[in-house]
């Protein structure tokens, strides 16, 4: 195991019942793929955690009662995964986007410290649903990182899934069109640096995306 399971155990209870985040991926309307889901191994004593429960619990009410997608964005939070959190609330969803926006990881369980995923990690039940909420849920943009993309190709799960991309819509590379549905290549949202000024075009071009079914 390439991997370290989170040691909280309601952490990974809950994980259990909702192997995601928001609404659940087959329901989505844009649907954001990562590896793992990662977590101090300390969490629980943060005074976030009770809120971090509640928000594996049942998603979409947190962002609806808190006006914030995660509650690393609480202000009673300041640890590791803020800055990827503020990427992500820069797109410009709001609270009305609840019902529509779902984060989903390739790993089915949380872990804590700095992990290397390989195929052998990864739950082939977990990568069958994920590829089902894919390609028969009611997700129209699907977006995947490279190291993710990578990781999909490498499980054989997803034969969809080409080496290279098929078109360019905006600022994104496009890896599959059917449906009605369009996966994108886009940044992770922890990237900085050089990086900035694309992961700035890329969320302005998702915040129209997320602008036209408002």
């Amino acid at each position: 195991m390439a991997y370290q399971a989170h040691p909280s155990v309601r952490l990974r209870e809950l994980f259990s019942e909702k192997p995601y985040q928001g609404v659940a991926p087959v329901q989505a309307t844009f649907l954001f793929v990562g590896l793992d889901a990662n977590y101090d191994p300390l969490i629980e004593r943060n005074p976030v955690f009770s809120k971090l429960l509640a928000y594996h619990a049942d998603g979409v009410e947190f962002w609806r009662t808190h006006s914030v997608h995660h509650p690393f964005l609480l202000p009673e939070y300041s640890g590791d995964g803020r800055f990827y959190h503020r990427s992500f609330a820069r797109i410009g969803f709001s609270a009305q986007h609840a019902g529509l926006v779902s984060f989903v990881e390739l790993l089915h369980v949380p872990t804590a410290g700095r992990n290397k995923l390989d195929v052998d990690d990864l739950s082939e039940a977990h990568l069958k649903a994920l590829n089902a909420a894919i390609l028969e849920g009611n997700a129209l943009h699907v977006f995947l990182p490279a190291g993710v993309s990578r990781l999909m190709r490498s499980s054989k799960a997803f034969p969809w899934l080409p080496e290279s991309p098929v078109a360019r819509h905006g600022p994104l590379d496009v890896l599959f069109r059917g449906n009605g549905k369009t996966v994108y290549s886009h940044l992770h949202f922890s990237v900085y640096g050089k990086s900035q000024k694309k992961k700035t075009e890329e969320a302005a071009f998702i915040s129209d995306l997320a602008r036209s079914v408002a």
